[in-house]
């Protein structure tokens, strides 16, 4: 695989890698030994959840340690991922190529994998409760839930509005139903999409997604637009998307930030309106895309994992619970120091979970390695921009290492943008390989 051109020489793709790969957990592991696979022998882990926190950890235990007994819980058959979602909804890739199962974490890594939901949990026995009446005793516990909707955080919408507004930020049937609405909108129409107030999953998703509709449209419905009701003044990458957005689409895009308008105050699921902050400014759209705040998924709250912030503390050199020990938590519902809440953070996140737990096992010192996180997002389908940084665990938080990462540069020429997109969907089958594979 050829280098990723450098923005500014300080990394390239396989130093990222490299960086954030299970190869340097595995030497500071220091592989198998006689003494060390006897002690973990005995042991069993269950992790819940199978996205790509929790699938990625249940994997990598057991190529760290076989001996381990690994049990995922995870309640659906297939996994559809959020990253590429929107490649969905701009019209260049069907919903059924983001469904991932569990066959190769079950038939090549010997994890059993039981469908089924946590019902109750009691950790002085180290056990869970599922719905079908199973339980299940673990000597460490790996929740990593995802996230869930705060729908009280929005006036007006609740639960049963996601079919009338869609927010389409859980993988699957949601995106279908938004990428309908968009499908059967008259042309002239006029998509809202309306993100919220960090911290929440994929920072850079809801304007990658703003890009590809604005695609679709120009494709199909010239005379359209996108709008964009944030409430935030700035957000990820966001001159390397406003460029391209004038590159590509003119003022199909309109973004209003959230000091100007941008903030919603109430919405009115059944006529599709939006009611900003600012003045109480009305905007009767065609399609509305609201993407409420978030918090961790129900599982973690329900066990009581989580602080007032709705996020669940984490010791982040282990990812175990600052609230429960013995219990770890990964992926968007975890507090990470200043990783970002993405699928390639949970990635590395479960390896780093796997090789604490393993030592934990065997008597040894934790491995401190660093983690990455590489962010792509296709502004069009030959169009792509990408950030990376490296972080490292010091004085108990992970930190972003300052000149250790890179974004993709500006006034880039559409070579470089295409070899950009082309990274980017290789770097799609590149993580759901080894997540699921």
């Amino acid at each position: 695989m050829p280098e990723k051109p450098s923005a500014n020489g300080v990394w390239t793709r396989r130093r990222v890698l490299q960086a954030g790969g299970a190869a340097g957990l595995w030497m500071a592991l220091g592989g198998p030994t006689v003494g060390a696979a006897a002690r973990s022998a005995s042991k069993r882990v269950v992790v819940v959840g199978g996205g790509a926190g929790g699938a990625t950890c249940a994997k990598y235990l057991r190529k760290y340690d076989p001996s381990i007994h690994v049990t995922l819980v995870e309640r659906d058959p297939r996994y559809y991922t959020c990253f590429g979602g929107n490649w969905y909804l701009g019209g260049f890739r069907e919903l059924d190529s983001l469904g991932h199962g569990y066959e190769g974490l079950e038939k090549e890594h010997g994890v059993k994998v039981v469908q089924d939901t946590v019902t109750g949990w009691d950790p002085e026995k180290g056990r869970v409760e599922l719905s079908e009446g199973d339980a299940l005793d673990f000597d460490r516990l790996v929740v990593s839930p995802g996230i869930d909707i705060r729908w009280e955080e929005v006036e007006g919408l609740d639960e049963e509005d996601a079919e009338q507004v869609p927010h389409a930020w859980v993988g699957g049937e949601q995106y279908r139903i938004l990428r309908n609405q968009i499908e059967d909108m008259e042309d002239g129409g006029t998509v809202a999409i309306c993100p919220p107030a960090d911290p929440f999953r994929c920072p850079p998703g809801p304007y990658e997604r703003a890009s590809l509709v604005a695609h679709y449209l120009k494709e199909h419905k010239p005379r359209s637009k996108v709008l964009i009701l944030d409430a935030k003044d700035k957000f990820s990458k966001q001159g390397l998307f406003e460029e391209g957005w004038a590159e590509l689409y003119g003022d199909l895009i309109e973004w209003v930030p959230g000091s100007e308008g941008g903030v919603i105050h109430r919405v009115e699921p059944g006529a599709r309106k939006v009611l900003t902050q600012e003045g109480f400014e009305e905007h009767e759209v065609d399609v509305l895309n609201v993407i409420p705040p978030q918090h961790a998924g129900r599982v973690a709250r329900d066990m009581g994992l989580t602080d007032d912030s709705g996020w669940c503390p984490v010791d982040q050199r282990t990812f175990e619970s600052t609230v429960q020990p013995g219990v770890h938590v990964i992926g968007d519902a975890a507090i990470a120091g200043d990783m970002p809440k993405s699928g390639f953070a949970a990635n590395n996140q479960g390896k780093m979970t796997a090789a604490a737990i393993v030592s934990q096992f065997r008597g040894h010192d934790v491995p401190n390695p660093s983690l990455v996180n590489t962010c792509y997002s296709l502004v069009g389908p030959e169009y792509g921009i990408s950030v990376a940084a490296v972080y490292r665990y010091e004085d108990g938080e992970l930190r972003s290492i300052e000149d250790a990462g890179g974004v993709s540069p500006s006034d880039a020429d559409s070579f470089f943008r295409m070899r950009e997109a082309r990274y980017t969907r290789g770097w799609y089958e590149a993580i759901t390989d080894d997540i699921f594979g």
